[in-house]
């Protein structure tokens, strides 16, 4: 299970707005903004939902770390930090 943190913290990092979130996790923004209240696990948030959220960000290049009750957190996926570098290097400046 996500925590609220964990949702706040994918957000950031990969600089999406709660609007993103919703139309790539397919549910509404009013639920994203509950999830977001709670540092733990919200219980007001069903299952489906949360899988729905963790899945978009996964799908994005983050994975979750450590566990509700020790240590949550998130980091990129070290082939997305590969590709993001990538990426960068690529780019020419004018």
């Amino acid at each position: 299970m996500i925590t609220g943190a964990q949702v706040r913290a994918a957000k950031s990092l990969i600089r999406w707005s709660g609007s993103d979130l919703a139309d790539q996790a397919g549910v509404s923004l009013s639920s994203i903004r509950r999830i977001e209240a709670f540092d733990g696990v919200p219980d007001s948030a069903s299952v489906k939902v949360l899988h729905a959220i963790q899945q978009a960000f996964e799908d994005a290049g983050v994975e979750f770390i450590g566990s509700p009750e020790e240590g949550p957190g998130v980091r990129l996926k070290l082939k997305k930090i590969a590709f993001l570098r990538n990426e960068l290097s690529s780019l020419k400046i004018v």
